[in-house]
C-alpha cells in the first residue's frame, strides 16, 4: 500500500518524462481525436506507450462493442494521420456486471501485464477519457498494479453540480466505483462546472490550425462539421474536454489547472456523489486556463 507521502507526491503533476497510456472512446465525440493527437505530439514530456479503445454507446453507436470497435478504428486513423505506430489494443465489449467481475480484452489484460514495470516512485500514468471499464477491469484482475498507476479520468461533474449523471460515469458506475475505491492514486477532472470551460470556437480552430497539416485539418473539419449539425446558423463553441487530461501532465507549475486533495468521493448508482472524509486522498481540479491550454494544445499539433 502507498505511503502518504508517496500518495502525495503520485497526486502531483510530475513535472517530467514520464509514461503513459491512454483509454479512449475516440468515436463518441470531437474532443477524444484532438486529446490523442497532443499526447502523441507531446514527446519532450510524453512517452506513450498503447491506446486502448473504450466502450460507449449512444447515438453514434449501436451498443458498448460496437462502439469500442469504432473507437479503435478511429485510434487507427488518428495514427495514420500523425505518421505513427504505436500499440493499439480492442476494449471492453460491455460494462461491468458488478464491481467484483472484470470484463476480460486486450486492453485490461495489456494494462495488468504493462503496469507491473513500473513502481510507486515511477509510476505508468493512465489518461482516460471514456467509459472506466478496461481501467477497472485491470484493477480487479490485477489489484497490486493500484501501487504502480497514476489515474488521470475526465469522469463525473464537479461536486457542486446538482447530479452526477455525466456520460463516462453514467455508463459504468460499477467501474468508477472500483477504480476511486482502488487506493490507485487519481486525479479527478470534472466535466460541467470545471472543464465545460475548456471550449473552442469555429473560427479559432480554422485561424489556428487549418492548413497546418493533414491531422490539424482532420480535427478542424471533424469539430466544425459536428457542430454544424447542432448549430448550424447560430454561435457555437465546441467543449473539448478530453484534452485537459493531458493538459493536467503536461501543465506542471499549475500553468493549466488549479487543483486540491480532497478524500477520494463515492460515485453512487443514483448518479450523485457520497462522501466519507477516512477515504484516501485524490487531486481534485477545480479551475482550466483554457486560454493557455488551448495555446499548448495548437502549439504541439500544428508542428
Amino acid at each position: 500500500m502507498l505511503t502518504l507521502e508517496q500518495r502525495l507526491r503520485n497526486l502531483r503533476c510530475p513535472g517530467r518524462h514520464v509514461d503513459m497510456v491512454l483509454d479512449t472512446d475516440a468515436y463518441n465525440e470531437t474532443d477524444d481525436q484532438f486529446a490523442i493527437a497532443y499526447a502523441l505530439h507531446a514527446p519532450e514530456k510524453l512517452d506513450v506507450k498503447a491506446l486502448y479503445a473504450a466502450p460507449f454507446f449512444n447515438e453514434r453507436s449501436s451498443g458498448p462493442a460496437d462502439g469500442m470497435e469504432k473507437s479503435y478504428g478511429e485510434i487507427k486513423r488518428i495514427l495514420e494521420l500523425s505518421n505513427m505506430e504505436k500499440p493499439v489494443f480492442r476494449g471492453s465489449e460491455c460494462y461491468l456486471e458488478d464491481e467484483a467481475t472484470p470484463v476480460s480484452s486486450p486492453a485490461a489484460s495489456d494494462l495488468c501485464s504493462r503496469a507491473k514495470a513500473y513502481s510507486p516512485e515511477n509510476p505508468l500514468y493512465v489518461l482516460a477519457i471514456g467509459a472506466i471499464t478496461n481501467i477497472a477491469s485491470a484493477l480487479i484482475m490485477s489489484p497490486e498494479i493500484a501501487d504502480k498507476i497514476v489515474v488521470v479520468w475526465l469522469g463525473g461533474h464537479s461536486l457542486e453540480w446538482p447530479d452526477n449523471a455525466e456520460f463516462n460515469c453514467r455508463q459504468d458506475v460499477a467501474a468508477a466505483r472500483v477504480v476511486f475505491g482502488s487506493g490507485a492514486p487519481l486525479i479527478m477532472l470534472p466535466c460541467m462546472g470545471v472543464v465545460s470551460a475548456f471550449a473552442a470556437s469555429g473560427p479559432e480552430l480554422k485561424y489556428w490550425l487549418s492548413g497546418k497539416n493533414a491531422l490539424c485539418d482532420f480535427l478542424v473539419g471533424n469539430c466544425t462539421s459536428a457542430a454544424d449539425e447542432y448549430a448550424k446558423g447560430r454561435v457555437w463553441s465546441r467543449v473539448i474536454w478530453d484534452v485537459t487530461t493531458v493538459g493536467w501532465l503536461l501543465g506542471g507549475d499549475d500553468r493549466f489547472m488549479l487543483t486540491k486533495l480532497i478524500p477520494t468521493p463515492i460515485p453512487e448508482y443514483d448518479h450523485h456523489y457520497s462522501f466519507d472524509p477516512r477515504r484516501p486522498f485524490c487531486s481534485y481540479v477545480y479551475y482550466i486556463n483554457r486560454d493557455a491550454l488551448l495555446m499548448d494544445l495548437i502549439n504541439h499539433i500544428s508542428k
